[in-house]
């Protein structure tokens, strides 16, 4: 089993999972979304998908919406927190006052700088944005953006995050049209969570031509 077949037959895998696991299901989903947020090497785990598709699980009643909620937007927020510590605590080894041949301190004031004036906002959107989520809260680490803003910021996010896609897949994921094209419907989810990033990297690529 490769990760490209899970991702493309999620709601195969996941349903067996559940099945298989019962109520260590939900540990095992906490474990996939905390590492997916919390750990910079783990970009590739699937987020949104898994979220819709764990919510149309739960309309099944294989698991209970209102706790595979609050526990994977704990998971959320508990996976940014630690990516936020191990970026504070990576900085000044990083960026040690005397500078380094390859990080420079002064890219670090810069980042500091924009986290001060848009970090809630970029902590709050880069929940919807695959791969982005995961380096955000390290690279708000790294610039030492407040701890209070960030905490609050990322609680909000983490919610929104989980429960908008948690309850889309609960009261739509089972609808007969959506349930026989979960597949394309993942695949989109993934589109349109890749489309901002797209739409940046055209518009840097425009402005260097």
């Amino acid at each position: 089993m490769n990760l490209l077949d899970v991702v493309l037959h999620l709601d195969v895998h996941l349903l067996q999972l559940v099945q298989a696991y019962g109520v260590w299901a939900y540990a095992i989903l906490f474990a996939i979304i905390f590492c997916e947020t919390g750990l910079v090497v783990a970009p590739f785990l699937p987020g949104d998908s898994l979220l819709f598709v764990a919510g149309a699980i739960a309309a099944t009643g294989a698991l209970e919406i209102h706790s595979l909620f609050l526990l994977l937007a704990l998971a959320a927020i508990l996976g940014n927190t630690a990516n936020f510590e191990i970026g504070r605590w990576l900085g000044p080894r990083l960026f040690h006052a005397g500078g380094s041949r390859w990080l420079d301190p002064k890219h670090l004031e810069s980042a500091h700088a924009f986290y001060e004036r848009h970090g809630g906002k970029a902590v709050v959107i880069s929940r919807f944005l695959p791969i982005i989520r995961t380096y955000i809260p390290f690279v708000a680490g790294l610039a030492r953006m407040r701890t209070s803003v960030f905490v609050a910021y990322n609680v909000v996010g983490g919610a929104l995050w989980a429960g908008s896609l948690c309850y889309a897949g609960y009261f739509f994921g089972n609808i007969p049209w959506v349930k026989g094209h979960l597949t394309l419907l993942i695949l989109a989810i993934i589109a349109v969570s890749l489309l901002p990033l797209g739409i940046a990297w055209v518009r840097s690529r425009t402005k260097k031509g």
